[in-house]
């Protein structure tokens, strides 16, 4: 099933499911699609490109959370912008390792003003947290022996093993 497809079906099924829930009661709502509301508190990522909204101060004792992972950054966009703000997410309530979240993988998975996600910036990595390498740097090579002999003075190009040697 293409992704659109998906998310078209995904908003129609959650429209007619009822208002959203608050995180809270996520649990309550396990297998089923639904919407949740919540502030997030902190957007944080792992080494891996996977992001984690986060809406209590400790995500382990949070009973709600939303993952999205490296592979649908591009669909989703610039998650971080989201830090601070109440929002409704539209999916499937899952658990995980004891913890209930849902996957957002598509931006029409989100509903209310910040619903409008920007897209990720060009020079954006997931890998490396958002930062930008224009290349990689090099340090000077250092002279080979035969160019630097050709700077030197002819004065200084004795040899220094041979004291006797004079100009």
């Amino acid at each position: 099933m293409p992704k659109h497809l998906a998310a078209i079906l995904l908003l129609a099924t959650s429209a007619f499911a009822g208002n959203c829930v608050p995180l809270e009661q996520a649990r309550e709502k396990l297998g089923e699609i639904a919407c949740v509301k919540g502030r997030v508190l902190k957007v944080t990522s792992t080494e891996s490109g996977t992001w984690f909204l986060n809406f209590c101060e400790d995500y382990r004792s949070c009973p709600f959370s939303v993952v999205t992972f490296a592979r649908d950054l591009r669909d989703v966009g610039d998650i971080r912008t989201l830090e601070g703000k109440d929002i409704e997410i539209n999916g499937k309530v899952k658990d995980y390792k004891g913890q209930t979240e849902i996957i957002l993988r598509d931006r029409s998975q989100l509903r209310g003003p910040y619903a409008k996600v920007p897209k990720l910036p060009k020079d954006f990595d997931s890998a490396r947290r958002g930062s930008y390498s224009a290349g990689t740097f090099k340090a000077p090579r250092r002279p080979t022996a035969s160019s630097e002999e050709k700077r030197r003075k002819p004065s200084d190009r004795r040899n220094p093993d041979r004291e006797d040697e004079t100009e």
